[in-house]
């Protein structure tokens, strides 16, 4: 029997629900009364004396994004498993340098940590939902080799398939995943078990419950040097993909970020600036036209923020994007939130999104911006 069959363990995870932070109610209020308190149990701290209480309980299978306010950001309630902290692939671009400082290390604990996790989500019987590896640190860098986090991690998910709903693993280095280990996770992950709640809905609509996505940015590996210097070689990455698709995995492909390309506005090139064409449209015509060759369904994509790093300067390449970012905005001020600079949306709509957008409508494939792509995932 799960702890709040009883009447007073209901009143007591609603009581909880009553004071999370308002940037969190429109989660917990279109939930039934039983999915609220046990959403309260298991995400909010219950021996805390604050009036406003934060998503601050669990120990690894957290909330997806706890900055964000889900009135703005409506990615309701879904998990996020960040295996390790920090990244080797030290990428120019990323918007976790914003938050993220010092060498990739191992958490202390992980293992027994996510196995108390998994308890609590029995404990309090919490409804299934999305789970996310990872959004702040590669799951399958070179930690992954030696230490074996995530396999682990996707090991105990399985063991507890009834407990999410979607598994999505993001990487990129998905050559990790061509050892027959993972491989044999990934397809258990991907059956529902008979007694899914939800396992009737994704069978109707014909939509897999694992989505293994491949950030695969570049086309022409020095490009890639440039912007993703440690991460793997755009050739390892496609025959790791490859490999995947002929081994039946879901893959979608990540065309993201998005960067400006020549021609820029007022004859002007990115030489000009000091930086080369790194997404040119017929390296960007190439990868949508690998994705089409080996079936891939989803390319997601974004458009590259300019994020201001928490250890200092932007790095010279960001720098440079940055005065690249300023005359394309013309006489309109960048925006900054969340960390970052961004481009005026109808800027970054016309010259950098709609002709990828093009590409892979001419190609047949489907995509999705990556925000609409996280708050769709079922």
């Amino acid at each position: 029997m799960y702890l709040f069959d009883m009447e007073n363990d209901v009143e007591r995870g609603l009581s909880l629900a009553r004071r999370v932070d308002p940037k969190y109610q429109p989660v917990f209020e279109k939930l039934p009364k039983r999915d609220r308190a046990a959403l309260a149990l298991y995400f909010l701290p219950h021996q805390s004396r604050k009036d406003i209480l934060e998503v601050t309980r669990p120990r690894v299978i957290k909330w997806y994004c706890p900055f964000a306010d889900q009135r703005m950001f409506p990615s309701g309630h879904r998990y996020s498993i960040n295996v390790y902290t920090g990244c080797e692939h030290q990428c120019q671009y990323c918007y976790a340098v914003g938050y993220v400082v010092g060498q990739p290390k191992c958490k202390s604990s992980f293992r027994a940590d996510l196995v108390k996790d998994l308890d609590a989500l029995d404990t309090y019987d919490v409804p299934p939902a999305p789970v996310h590896l990872s959004n702040s640190t590669d799951a399958l860098q070179s930690l992954e080799l030696v230490h074996r986090h995530t396999l682990f991690a996707l090991e105990k998910l399985a063991q507890r398939r009834h407990r999410f709903t979607t598994v999505t693993l993001l990487t990129k280095n998905p050559a990790v995943l061509m050892d027959e280990r993972y491989i044999d996770v990934l397809h258990c992950l991907n059956v529902l078990p008979h007694d899914h709640p939800r396992r009737a809905w994704f069978e109707h609509q014909g939509y897999s419950p694992l989505r293994v996505e491949c950030s695969l940015a570049f086309y022409n590996d020095q490009h890639r040097q440039l912007l993703d210097p440690m991460a793997p070689t755009v050739t390892s990455r496609m025959e790791a993909i490859r490999f995947l698709r002929n081994e039946n995995i879901p893959v979608c492909v990540r065309i993201d970020p998005l960067f400006p390309r020549d021609p820029l506005l007022k004859n002007k090139k990115l030489e000009d600036f000091g930086l080369p064409n790194v997404q040119s449209l017929p390296e960007l015509g190439a990868l949508v036209r690998f994705c089409r060759e080996i079936g891939i369904g989803q390319i997601i994509y974004s458009v590259a923020k300019i994020t201001q790093p928490r250890s200092g300067r932007l790095s010279a390449v960001m720098e440079k994007m940055k005065q690249v970012y300023e005359h394309l905005a013309q006489n309109h001020s960048l925006e900054f939130r969340g960390g970052s600079w961004r481009l005026p949306d109808n800027v970054a709509k016309e010259l950098i999104v709609n002709p990828v957008l093009s590409l892979c409508n001419q190609y047949a494939i489907d995509a999705k911006a990556c925000k609409a792509n996280l708050v769709s995932t079922p």
